[in-house]
């Protein structure tokens, strides 16, 4: 009886958690909707091509108003999709921009840079998730003893997921930790999108390695934002093919793919096994 009351406490503390971190969300979500130019809070001037912002007291975002290029400048069919028309709001302004818009989801340049943002902090998401997944397969047994834990782990090694189950196993302070922590960034994403006069959608004045290039150096932070673009794509594909492969297989991805995640483990099994089929040969 006393396990199933604490039980029944935690899952009523998680709900509270995840109801509280998922109200968090939904209203920076929504002062977001607002600070990225809403189609009620901004205009596009339809002749020179210039998106402006529209500032006021709840909104200051503002985006250094440059010419977009011109129809005739810009390539009539997708660089991403060859045999598709080119999206008419995607001029290849942002950076990592390949056309690639089949659903013809940004109608318009707020719609656009609202996707935009949304993808970007999708893309950092994914990263993390990408790099924290195969990780606690490789070392969840390990830190669980350390500190005394039961590993969350199922019995075939794959991690708690949507497909996989198990994420009742997780503890739901971190849950709201997480939920909490995440609400704080994406208000802190708010605050600085009205504040700073020249902010572009993902831009937190987070760089504590200062590796982001100088102000002066455009070539540089085009580059950094292409790389920081490409692997964010990168890892949304490859989350979601880890937790169809789990879901499909039965099996973990470091256990399915040991070559991936243990390199030197299955390198060393087979030098063993060319050692031992080269002393066979001399015992023949």
């Amino acid at each position: 009886q006393i396990t199933q009351s604490t039980r029944n406490k935690q899952t009523m503390l998680a709900k509270l958690c995840i109801v509280t971190g998922l109200a968090s969300l939904s209203i920076s979500d929504a002062f977001t909707s607002n600070s990225l130019g809403a189609t009620s809070s901004s205009s596009v001037d339809q002749n020179s091509g210039l998106f402006m912002a529209v500032a006021s007291p709840q909104n200051n975002f503002s985006l250094e108003e440059t010419p977009s290029p011109s129809n005739e400048d810009l390539p009539k069919y997708s660089k991403s999709i060859p045999f598709l028309a080119r999206p008419k709001e995607l001029k290849l302004e942002l950076t990592g921009d390949v056309g690639f818009d089949p659903l013809n989801l940004a109608k318009n340049r707020a719609l656009l840079f609202e996707y935009r943002e949304a993808e970007i902090k999708h893309s950092r998401l994914a990263m993390l998730a990408a790099v924290g997944w195969p990780m606690s397969e490789l070392y969840d047994f390990q830190i669980a003893k350390t500190f005394n834990l039961d590993p969350i782990l199922d019995t075939t090694d794959r991690v708690p997921s949507m497909f996989n189950g198990g994420m009742e196993k997780v503890s739901p302070v971190w849950w709201g930790f997480c939920l909490g922590l995440t609400a704080a960034i994406d208000l802190y994403g708010v605050s600085r999108s009205r504040s700073e006069p020249n902010y572009i959608p993902g831009d937190l004045g987070f760089d504590p390695l200062n590796l982001y290039p100088s102000a002066g150096d455009a070539e540089g932070r085009e580059k950094m934002q292409l790389a920081e673009i490409k692997h964010g794509r990168l890892a949304m594909i490859a989350i979601t093919a880890f937790s169809v492969q789990e879901f499909v297989s039965g099996i973990g991805i470091v256990d399915e793919t040991p070559l991936f995640f243990r390199p030197i483990a299955v390198l060393e099994e087979v030098l063993e096994e060319v050692v031992a089929g080269v002393q066979i040969q001399d015992i023949i």
